[in-house]
């Protein structure tokens, strides 16, 4: 069956990083658009989208609050997804979502804390 199981989060102090892996099975990964969602707290509204990598992972998109802070990349080989969060700010605090865009399957959540 689908399954697209998470490691990673944990706490950071402000301008610290964080590594997000995603390991996906049960469709073939390399044909599917992968993203990374956060949820933040107190936040009622949809999960938003952090970043999103196309299936080759030629061309990897962004939140304007994460650019040039953020990379996701992915190894097909492995059938992995990575979101590398650098410079890690309070308001990044939240719980992180890996998704396959391809079939809609989400991770289980991870829990990012930034805070002194």
């Amino acid at each position: 069956q689908v399954q697209v199981v998470q490691s990673g989060g944990g706490w950071a102090q402000p301008g610290g990083s964080l590594r997000l892996s995603c390991v996906a099975s049960g469709f073939t990964f390399s044909i599917a658009v992968m993203a990374w969602y956060r949820q933040l707290p107190g936040d009622k509204r949809e999960r938003e989208l952090v970043a999103s990598i196309t299936s080759s992972g030629a061309r990897a998109d962004y939140a304007e609050s994460v650019k040039g802070r953020f990379t996701i990349s992915r190894d097909n080989a492995k059938n992995m997804v990575f979101l590398d969060m650098n410079n890690l700010k309070p308001e990044d605090t939240g719980v992180y979502y890996c998704k396959s865009e391809l079939n809609n399957s989400w991770g289980q959540g991870a829990r990012v804390t930034v805070s002194s």
